[in-house]
């Protein structure tokens, strides 16, 4: 196996291996007549012989005996640009080959001179040279005669030129052939010098007619050449200096110079020349036109002629604002409006800028009103007012509303009236004019009407304390907010809709409520000049306060009469089988004609024109007992008497009394009869009766007097006459308004009498004598006086009469 190696540094390596058995070997490095190899060495090795055979080409074998302990040697003698094939043999003491090994390697060519050797620029030297047969290519190197400098550079053939070097310094400049093998040795040197450097110029162009050149001296310099041409002409001008600027003056504006400056060493050689070219500053151009335009943004327009030389131009206004362009005229945008400035041109080039045009005036057109507004100082007449603009000729102010409609008006005042109609948006724009022309845009303000009053409102009582109201809907309203309130209260009930209908509950009842309905809309508020409109709320319920019988059937309702005395008041009694009704302006009312034992409900109502109030809340009548149909009297004894009678409806207890100036009776029961004691005799009675109810309601039940029966006489006595005649005398207790009759009756015969009215005896005739009798006397109407017993002895006997009392029995006559 074998392997090329081609190392390239100050000097060619050129590594070729080859390999046999144990021993590697390889070419290290080639000269024109000379290979050094290396190889790697073998302990039994004594000897190494490396032989070198022209390959291609006759010639004799070369060869080179080493030592055991060598490992590097060269191969000398050898043919420049020539393949040789190399052969190396390990040998013992005895020279036996113990192993060999070979390789294939070029010789470098021959070694070139250098012919001459020469500096055109400060930072180069160019070298001359013979070329040589073989060689690709030439390695020039040059270093420093103080040693500080080394380079090495690659030409292809002669001349080279060595860059990268100093002004004015002297270099040993060398060359070497290459080709694949490697690089011949170097040739002789030569010494060369560079040239000194150019100088540097520096050029402007202080005004439209000068040209300034300055530079830093140049080392070595000890003068300099400069010379100035206009671009286009071939005339010159060359002027020595050894002072380091120059100023070129009477120039043409706006024209190029070229100018070409070369230093000159102590030898009187020149130096690098440095060619620059200069323009002088445009000519100042003139604004021939300035023009407000209206665009998107507001701009002006600046016009001019065109200057020579000029690249570019830069228009500025006074506030600041400028445009810049290569044309004859440029737009400064944004401009703002309401501005009176001036504009200046200058021209620009490489230079530097050209004097600044002389002033051209502009004025923008007015800018919009900062502030406008609307007012109405009455009703359908409105005013549109804005702030003062400056630059201003005239201003004309658009009036547009909602529907579509639009006026205008012009003046030179800051406001214009014209008639508004309630309920439509208007949208106002002011817009200021000048010579320059009208201002791009204004504020837009819009001002509502405010809403006209609802026509068409209607109120209604839908409940006894809600009012509906409906109305006409009116352009501009959003919102309609409608109001109810009492005259004199604060207490305002409100309802807000966006729809022509509002009830207004809760009200205050019996009262006239003054109702608005207020139109609103956002941007100017609400209506509140429309009219009201007054309603009444239905009477206030009363409230029954008491319920009173004025007699058997009838009964008075008392009740609160909260309302107006236009109010009316009717109560209605409602029973199970009857209905009672009765009406009244006041604060009560009698119902007439009520069943007696009966159970009513009861309930009052207050009317007005508006409607009926509530009903009050109802309370209970229960109308007193019946009546008895007949009350029957009877006496059981002089100071007794049984009363009784029918069953009355409703009642469940009675009290009946029996009353007289002389005294009187009662009895409560429970029954349908009494027994009455303590009755006075000959006394005439009033009987009443109570009838109750089981919740203590009574009637009272009058009826017709009773008299007692007469009043039985006393002090009975007995006298008797002549021819048989009894008289039987009493005393009367009661008036006399009675006759008395006397009942004689004996066991033989029976005898009566009658007295006449108001008379206190009465005499009984044939009485027989020797008998007893019973004597009743009782006065006309009375049947419950006690008999007497008494006997009446004949003549001629000393007894006298002889009294006894004896009840009688309520069967007998007596």
């Amino acid at each position: 196996m074998m392997r090329l190696c081609l190392i390239l540094l100050s000097f060619t390596a050129v590594c070729v291996t080859a390999q046999n058995n144990d021993v590697e070997f390889s070419v290290f490095t080639v000269t024109s007549k000379t290979m050094t190899v290396q190889w790697s060495g073998r302990a039994d090795a004594a000897s190494y012989r490396v032989t070198a055979t022209p390959t291609n080409s006759p010639g004799q074998p070369v060869f080179a005996q080493f030592s055991g302990s060598t490992m590097m040697g060269s191969v000398r003698s050898l043919s420049p640009n020539t393949l040789y094939t190399l052969q190396l043999e390990a040998l013992d003491h005895a020279l036996n080959v113990l192993s060999t090994a070979e390789t294939q390697q070029t010789t470098a060519p021959d070694v070139p001179s250098i012919e001459t050797a020469y500096s055109k620029t400060s930072d180069s030297i160019t070298v001359e040279f013979t070329q040589v047969s073989g060689a690709s290519s030439y390695i020039l190197r040059a270093e420093s005669t103080t040693g500080d400098f080394f380079t090495e550079i690659s030409v292809s053939n002669s001349p080279g030129t060595v860059t990268q070097l100093q002004p004015y310094t002297d270099y040993q400049l060398s060359v070497m052939s290459v080709n694949s093998g490697g690089r011949s040795q170097p040739s002789y040197p030569t010494e060369a010098r560079t040239i000194i450097m150019a100088p540097m110029m520096n050029t402007s162009s202080p005004t439209n007619t000068t040209i300034q050149v300055a530079w830093n001296p140049v080392d070595h310099a000890v003068f300099y050449t400069l010379c100035i041409i206009r671009e286009g002409s071939s005339t010159r001008l060359k002027i020595n200096t050894t002072n380091a600027q120059m100023t070129f003056d009477e120039l043409e504006a706006g024209t190029t110079y070229c100018i070409k400056g070369t230093a000159w060493d102590p030898e009187g050689h020149t130096g690098d020349d440095l060619t620059v070219c200069q323009i002088t500053r445009p000519q100042t151009p003139d604004v021939t036109l300035v023009r407000v335009t209206q665009g998107r943004s507001l701009s002006i327009s600046v016009y001019w002629v065109p200057v020579q030389g000029a690249t570019y131009y830069l228009a500025s206004t006074s506030n600041g604002l400028n445009c810049s362009t290569d044309s004859n005229y440029c737009y400064i945008i944004p401009v703002e409006c309401g501005q009176n400035h001036t504009v200046t041109l200058e021209a620009f080039n490489n230079a530097g800028p050209s004097s600044p045009s002389p002033p051209a005036d502009y004025k923008t057109y007015p800018c919009p009103p900062d502030n406008i507004w609307l007012e109405e100082p009455t009703a359908g007449s409105c005013l549109v007012r804005w702030d003062p603009v400056d630059h201003v000729d005239y201003y004309i102010t658009f009036i547009k509303n909602d529907d579509g409609s639009e006026e205008t008006c012009n003046g030179t005042t800051t406001s214009c009236p014209f008639y508004c109609t309630c309920g439509y948006t208007y949208f106002t724009s002011v817009f200021p004019h000048n010579q320059a022309g009208s201002s791009l845009y204004s504020p837009i303000r819009n001002y509502t009407t405010i809403p006209c009053c609802p026509q068409n409102v209607t109120i209604n009582l839908i409940s006894t304390e809600t009012l509906e109201v409906t109305w006409s809907p009116v352009k501009g309203a959003e919102l309609y907010e409608t109001n109810a309130v009492v005259q004199g209260e604060q207490r305002v009930v409100q309802c807000n809709d966006t729809a022509p209908v509002c009830a207004l509950s809760d009200l205050q009842c019996n009262s006239a409520y003054s109702v608005k309905v207020i139109p609103c809309c956002e941007h100017r508020g609400c209506n509140h000049t429309c009219e009201p409109h007054l309603h009444q709320t239905a009477p206030c319920s009363p409230e029954i306060l008491n319920m009173t019988q004025l007699s058997g059937s009838a009964y008075r309702v008392d009740y609160s009469a909260p309302n107006d005395h236009n109010t009316s008041y009717t109560v209605t009694a409602t029973g199970r089988y009857d209905r009672h009704v009765c009406q009244s302006n006041g604060s009560s009312c009698d119902l007439t004609q009520l069943a007696c034992g009966v159970t009513y409900e009861v309930t009052a109502v207050a009317i007005a024109s508006v409607g009926w109030s509530l009903p009050a809340f109802t309370k209970v009548l229960e109308t007193g007992p019946c009546c008895p149909a007949s009350v029957n009297v009877t006496q059981v004894t002089q100071a007794m008497s049984n009363v009784t009678w029918q069953m009355a409806k409703g009642a469940r207890s009675y009290v009946t009394a029996l009353s007289s100036p002389r005294g009187s009776a009662r009895c409560h029961t429970t029954d349908t009869h009494c027994v009455m004691g303590c009755i006075t005799c000959g006394t005439n009675y009033s009987l009443s009766l109570e009838a109750f109810s089981s919740t203590g309601h009574m009637s009272q039940c009058s009826y017709h007097g009773f008299s007692s029966s007469p009043c039985c006489p006393t002090g009975i006595r007995f006298y008797p006459l002549v021819n048989s005649t009894l008289r039987v005398r009493w005393h009367s207790s009661g008036p006399r308004l009675h006759r008395h009759s006397v009942d004689l009756l004996g066991a033989g015969a029976n005898y009566s009498c009658e007295a006449a009215v108001g008379a206190t005896y009465c005499d009984v005739h044939h009485m027989a004598c020797g008998d007893v009798y019973t004597v009743m006397v009782e006065p006309e109407g009375g049947h419950f006086c006690q008999p007497r017993t008494f006997s009446v002895p004949c003549p001629g006997s000393n007894a006298g009469f002889v009294f006894s009392r004896r009840r009688r029995s309520l069967n007998s006559k007596w």
